[in-house]
């Protein structure tokens, strides 16, 4: 059955008003101006390709298949484009939704949210706020205390484990994160 012969078999006794989108499923990312900037090739040559997708053209990497989907070591998530933290291992849950879940961000700051209307639904987009990188979905069927269900792509995401060594350069305290060295010319993330 089409998604139209679902939907007005729903609503067949209640008119239902529909917002077109302007925005094609998979479209690029917005012209807004962030904090942090690259330039687009670089993020091609830097990035895998499913990385560039999702980050940059509002993709979604297919459930089950992501790095971070079933990872319960303890750290960090950070954006992969930028490396702003943005989620604590100790906020992920096993939602069953195929993507890494999180009930909190690590600050409120680190994600922008805006309403996403692509395949002829309502849902909250979430994006870097340093960058701008389309990272997944933000619902409200998250565990308490939040209620929050923040649906993320493994490939909008790098993973610092904690170290646990407090004299370590690398040493992350509870629920922070803190950038490594340099190695090769190029910043771990």
């Amino acid at each position: 059955m089409s998604g139209f012969n679902l939907l007005h078999l729903i609503t067949k006794s209640q008119p239902v008003s529909l917002r077109s989108c302007s925005l094609p499923s998979g479209a690029s990312r917005s012209t807004k101006s962030w904090p942090v900037s690259f330039i687009q090739e670089d993020l091609k040559k830097r990035l895998t390709p499913m990385q560039y997708h999702v980050t940059q053209e509002k993709g979604t990497e297919r459930a089950f298949t992501g790095d971070y989907t079933d990872n319960k070591d303890e750290g960090t998530y950070k954006c992969i484009v930028c490396g702003a933290p943005l989620f604590s291992s100790l906020s992920k849950f096993d939602s069953g939704s195929g993507w890494p879940s999180f009930s909190d961000v690590v600050k409120e700051e680190s994600i922008t949210v805006s309403d996403d209307f692509s395949y002829g639904m309502h849902r909250v987009e979430t994006a870097c706020s340093q960058c701008g990188a389309h990272l997944g979905h933000l619902f409200d069927d998250g565990p308490r205390p939040t209620g929050k269900r923040y649906c993320i792509n493994s490939n909008a995401l790098a993973f610092q484990l904690k170290d646990t060594n407090p004299t370590s350069p690398n040493f992350v305290a509870e629920g922070g994160a803190t950038s490594t060295p340099d190695t090769d010319g190029k910043t771990e993330l």
